[in-house]
């Protein structure tokens, strides 16, 4: 049987809502908040955001949060993207949530509002911590491909935040988990998608890293076409004494962890990397895969 190893690279250092539906009937002071609300109003449609609680979960819980972003190019995706992810972390204690964003095919929007929509669902969470039983000092910010790029610029971008939102509440994450992230758009290909160099500048989060960067884990495949960034990534965290771990999946391609043994494996990774952090408690709850096997 073939055998995928994973290999790691790690720096570190001591480092309003506004409409709610629920599929699970009205709450009450003992019951999570619903399941899906809009939690943005856009000139291109209203955006929602899904949530998932722990089976424990009550009022006055300060849990940690994390909020997932689908891939696609920043043209296509799906929420459900992350379910998996969100519904696991759930079962482990957190409140999680998958995030939709404005994209190309359903919004004939660019990479900008995508980065706009990611800080207003960060900043959404924290404002609305109280209400979700959530920690606004313990948020996770996670994505795959492009979604991983929106999640990272929810912390390396300035500016880009909708004008509607209380900008005293800040939409910048305490953790990130990226997975494949596009980790520099200053590419000809890239610039042409964003649509100046002016703006891939300012959304490219390896151009925008600093030294109060919060403690990230990414994820790749040695054979992911997106990889080299990622080792600019590893450099500049290093420089910068940034909490930091590069994980990756031998001869694996882009998305490599939609699929198993990955799936698995990745999720093991993140979950003793949220233990690590002290946002989770235990042993994971899976075992990790034979085929996946990590060195």
């Amino acid at each position: 049987m073939k055998k995928f190893i994973f290999f790691l690279v790690v720096f570190a250092s001591c480092a309003p809502l506004i409409n709610c539906e629920s599929g699970s009937g009205n709450s009450t002071s003992s019951d999570p908040p619903p399941d899906s609300t809009i939690f943005k109003q856009t000139p291109q449609g209203d955006l929602k955001i899904y949530l998932h609680y722990p089976g424990d979960w009550k009022a006055g819980d300060q849990r940690p949060a994390i909020v997932f972003f689908f891939g696609g190019g920043w043209r296509i995706g799906t929420v459900e993207q992350f379910r998996y992810q969100a519904e696991y972390l759930a079962s482990r204690g957190m409140v999680t949530a998958r995030a939709d964003y404005r994209v190309l095919s359903r919004h004939n929007t660019g990479p900008d509002k995508c980065v706009e929509d990611g800080k207003s669902a960060v900043r959404w969470i924290r404002q609305n911590a109280e209400m979700l039983g959530v920690n606004p000092d313990k948020i996770v910010s996670s994505g795959g491909s492009a979604g991983g790029h929106v999640a990272a610029c929810t912390y390396t971008t300035e500016g880009l935040d909708y004008e509607n939102e209380d900008l005293s509440i800040s939409s910048k994450p305490n953790l990130l988990v990226l997975y494949n992230p596009v980790m520099s758009t200053l590419d000809e290909r890239h610039i042409e998608r964003v649509g100046s160099k002016e703006m891939a500048l300012q959304i490219s989060p390896n151009d925008n890293l600093d030294a109060e960067a919060p403690p990230m884990i990414l994820y790749f495949g040695s054979d992911d076409g997106l990889i080299k960034p990622a080792y600019r990534t590893a450099e500049i965290s290093k420089s910068l004494k940034l909490d930091f771990s590069l994980w990756i999946a031998d001869g694996q391609k882009h998305g490599f962890f939609n699929k198993s043994p990955w799936l698995e494996s990745t999720t093991i990774l993140t979950d003793k990397f949220l233990v690590s952090k002290g946002y989770l408690e235990g042993e994971p709850a899976i075992e990790m895969p034979d085929s996946a096997m990590l060195e």
